[in-house]
């Protein structure tokens, strides 16, 4: 029996193929799993908080549209709109006055002033809105005098900006939301200047 000295090559397992070892490699590899979890939630993420936002941002301008309106309507009744020569395009600036950066007010706002002739005769309703479209020809503006009950509305076609979730709320035409702001009051007993 002759021996040798040298080191003879021992016979193992076959070499996979190159291509079927990546694909296991990659399998096995659990390095990169936080990055593909959180690529597979982030869009329905991202997605729920912009959703929070828009709804959030259309209760925000509802508040602060009817504020405004509020407020703008004490103009009305204490007197001064009517001492004033206030016009439909006054009284909406006076509006727009109070609404600081949530819309664009001079282009959006519609206003209504009008005298009911009673609390319970009073329009609050919404206008009407055909195929789609705010319908604001019947707005006008007519404040009453002394001890009449008046009626001011405001809206305005807010846009929204994600279509697909925002469908819950619009209303309109060209993804938009009737935000409506209202007052119904009887104004004071002032002094007719002329």
């Amino acid at each position: 029996m002759q021996t040798s000295n040298s080191p003879q090559a021992k016979p193992g397992p076959a070499r996979p193929r190159k291509r079927r070892g990546v694909f296991a490699r990659f399998g096995r590899d659990r390095r990169g799993s936080v990055a593909v979890e959180f690529a597979m939630l982030a869009i329905p993420f991202i997605s729920l908080v912009y959703a929070i936002f828009e709804t959030s941002m259309v209760h925000i301008t509802g508040q602060v549209l009817q504020t405004a309106v509020t407020d703008a309507s004490r103009l009305v009744m204490t007197g001064q709109a009517q001492s004033g020569g206030f016009d439909a395009a006054k009284f909406k600036t006076e509006v727009c006055n109070r609404v600081k950066a949530m819309f664009d007010c001079p282009t959006l706002l519609k206003v209504d002033v009008r005298v009911a002739t009673s609390f319970g005769a009073a329009d609050t309703s919404r206008p009407p809105v055909n195929s789609g479209n705010l319908d604001t020809n019947s707005f006008a503006y007519a404040p009453g005098g002394p001890r009449t009950i008046n009626v001011v509305r405001a809206v305005i076609a807010y846009p929204i900006i994600l279509p697909l979730i925002g469908q819950t709320f619009v209303n309109l035409n060209g993804n938009k939301l009737l935000i409506m702001g209202t007052a119904v009051f009887q104004t004071e007993p002032f002094a007719v200047t002329p």
